[in-house]
């Protein structure tokens, strides 16, 4: 259903009957999305289970929902544990979110990341596959797993040429849950999105979350790159409306199984221009340090989110620069807290 964002651009809103009542589960639940996406879910009368490895501190976002859904404790590696969240659930709909998403974290431990990221999707994939009620699986992938490409903005139909170890970890991913979707039937779908960034990150070590602490405590951000390379920025409420959307679709169409969708704001951006707003934002002035110590990063990504507006109807509701406002309007009294 099309909403008008606060900026005057048509939206996208879920159906609430759709959702009332549905088993859900999400993996990853406790994450940075996870929590924006379960707090929705939970809004809109989802019966959400989520797996969870770790116990995390509670946040602005989880502690809305920590009390009113289900928590399974385990690792999404292990199929058993994947078997039981779907099974004693009776899950129709799932999410899997849960990854490694850091790309510092893969090149110093690629083994886990492989294992959390490949070995992950696939034991789910297969609980899903085992399971008789799941009607729908929207499977993060990323991006990153266009590898670098001759031309951009990245499109569907371009081939996955990743090569780093994050980048090919998701790319992985992508294509075994093509490959489940072309054998089995499974009903699951994927999508690529860029960076998201939005209320609650706090992975201080991503640029958006990073470079607004540090210029709302008066210090000079620090910037890994050398400032250059391009990337796209989803706004983390948009995201949770693309995860929705994407959901609904494949339930309502099975000829979406298999397909993948990328979702963005098509405003790519450097590195040093996404600082110049964030400052804008926080009303700051402080020359970053470019510290250009980033290794195995992609030079320029950008995405194509035509094929979402077309065959899903979606688009965001907000544009770069007022989301920022927002994120930096709550990060502003997170930390003075």
């Amino acid at each position: 259903m099309p909403a008008a964002g606060s900026d005057g651009t048509a939206g996208w809103e879920p159906d609430r009957e759709f959702w009332r009542h549905r088993p859900v589960a999400v993996t990853g639940g406790t994450g940075f999305l996870g929590s924006h996406l379960v707090f929705v879910l939970v809004g809109l009368g989802a019966e959400v289970v989520v797996l969870t490895r770790d116990r995390v501190p509670l946040t602005d976002i989880n502690a809305g929902w920590s009390g009113a859904v289900s928590l399974v404790e385990g690792e999404v590696e292990d199929q058993m544990v994947c078997e039981r969240l779907l099974g004693e659930y009776g899950v129709s709909t799932v999410f899997h979110l849960a990854a490694q998403t850091q790309v510092s974290v893969a090149n110093r431990n690629p083994v886990s990341t492989f294992e959390a990221n490949i070995r992950g999707t696939w034991s789910l994939l297969e609980a899903a596959r085992r399971s008789p009620v799941v009607t729908a699986i929207v499977a993060a992938s990323s991006d990153k797993a266009y590898g670098s490409q001759s031309a951009l903005p990245y499109h569907e139909d371009m081939p996955l040429l990743a090569v780093h170890p994050y980048d090919v970890s998701k790319a992985c991913g992508d294509l075994l849950a093509s490959a489940y979707a072309s054998t089995w039937g499974l009903p699951v779908a994927t999508t690529r999105c860029g960076n998201f960034f939005g209320p609650g990150d706090t992975n201080w070590d991503r640029l958006v979350p990073g470079t607004i602490r540090s210029v709302l405590e008066g210090r000079r951000p620090e910037i890994r790159s050398d400032g250059k390379p391009t990337r796209d920025y989803l706004y983390v409420v948009d995201a949770v409306m693309a995860y929705l959307c994407l959901a609904e679709a494949v339930t309502a169409n099975p000829a979406l199984t298999g397909e993948a969708f990328n979702f963005s704001t098509e405003e790519p951006v450097t590195v040093l221009r996404l600082t110049e707003l964030i400052q804008r934002a926080a009303e700051t002035a402080l020359d970053p340090v470019i510290l250009a110590t980033a290794t195995n990063e992609i030079a320029d990504q950008s995405l194509s989110a035509g094929k979402a507006r077309r065959m899903l109807g979606w688009q965001p509701s907000h544009s770069l620069e007022e989301a920022l406002v927002r994120t930096v309007g709550w990060y502003r009294d997170h930390l003075s807290r």
